[in-house]
């Protein structure tokens, strides 16, 4: 009698463990670590209709103030994961090759959204 009572119990307590192990690796993936690219947060949300320096920026992933040789190594980095011949979005190389130009200055900002 007490043997099936102490497999479940034993169950009962591998299932909660479980969970807990899981919940916790979920809320370390998504939270900023300051262990490299482990958790790290991307530009969320969709594209203005008009890009402006601060968007073009944040899809780079460097600062406004960024150099051109950051600028030319992010634009590398991310068209080697989106290019459209590897698969990729044609619309997202766009987005991307338009952000590169407005870094450069090769385009002019556009108006601010606010």
């Amino acid at each position: 009698m007490a043997s099936p009572l102490m497999a479940g119990l034993g169950v009962a307590a591998a299932a909660f463990v479980g969970k807990q192990m899981v919940q916790s690796y979920v809320k370390f993936m998504s939270s900023p670590s300051p262990f490299g690219n482990v958790g790290k947060q991307f530009y969320k949300g969709g594209f203005l209709p008009e890009m402006t320096k601060r968007e073009a920026s944040l899809i780079l992933g460097v600062r406004e103030s960024a150099g051109e040789d950051r600028i030319k190594d992010a634009h590398r980095r991310i068209m080697v994961a989106n290019h459209p011949d590897s698969g990729g979005s044609s619309y997202i190389a766009a987005k991307v090759n338009e952000a590169k130009d407005m870094m450069l200055g090769k385009k002019k900002s556009g108006r601010s959204p606010f």
